[in-house]
C-alpha cells in the first residue's frame, strides 16, 4: 500500500501508472515510496521507450529529485540497454538461420550479399548489427538458394531447367 497521494488530478494511486497522468509520476518520484518506485521501475522495464519512461525522463528534467534522478536515469538505461541486446541476439539469430537455411557456406554467402566472410561472422555473434538492406539482400538469398535446391524458382513455379524431366 503506497502512502503516496495525488493532489488535483483525476488519477488514484492505485491505478495502473500506466494510466498516471505526468504530474501523478512527478509525484511519485519527488513524493512516493519504494513501492511507488518499484512499479514505475517495472512499467519502465516492460517498455523502455514507452510513455512511463518517456514521463519519467520528462519529471527527471523538470524536477531532479533528490534520491530518485539517478535511482531512474540507471533504471531507463539498463532497461533500454537489455533491449538492445535482446534485439541484437533477435538479429544474430534470424542471420544464422538465414545462412543456415540457404545451404551455402558461409564465405559463398557472404560474398553472394556483398560482404566478406569475417563481417558475416561478426553479424552472426551479433557483434554488428547489419543494415535493413543487407537483412533484405540475405532474405532473398535464402529464397533463391532454397528454391534452387528445391528445383523451383522463389516464387514457387518450378526452374526453368527443371521442368519434364522424365
Amino acid at each position: 500500500m503506497s502512502s503516496l497521494k495525488f493532489r488535483n488530478i483525476a488519477a488514484s494511486v492505485d491505478d495502473p501508472v500506466e494510466t498516471w497522468p505526468f504530474e501523478g509520476i512527478l509525484a511519485a518520484l519527488e513524493r512516493g515510496t519504494l513501492p511507488d518506485w518499484r512499479r514505475l521501475a517495472a512499467a519502465i522495464r516492460e517498455d523502455p521507450f514507452g510513455p512511463v519512461a518517456q514521463q519519467v525522463v520528462a519529471a527527471l528534467r523538470l524536477s531532479r529529485p533528490y534520491g530518485t534522478t539517478e535511482l531512474f536515469e540507471s533504471i531507463i538505461e539498463g532497461a533500454r540497454g537489455d533491449l538492445a541486446a535482446a534485439e541484437r541476439e533477435l538479429v544474430a539469430t534470424q542471420v544464422r538461420q538465414l545462412v543456415n537455411q540457404s545451404g551455402l557456406a558461409r564465405e559463398e554467402f557472404a560474398r553472394r550479399v556483398g560482404t566478406s566472410r569475417p563481417r558475416l561472422s561478426t553479424y552472426i555473434s551479433g557483434k554488428v548489427i547489419p543494415s535493413a538492406a543487407l537483412m533484405v539482400r540475405m532474405r532473398e538469398l535464402t529464397d533463391r538458394a532454397t528454391a534452387a535446391a528445391d528445383g523451383a524458382t522463389p516464387g514457387g513455379a518450378p526452374a526453368p531447367d527443371s521442368a519434364h524431366r522424365s
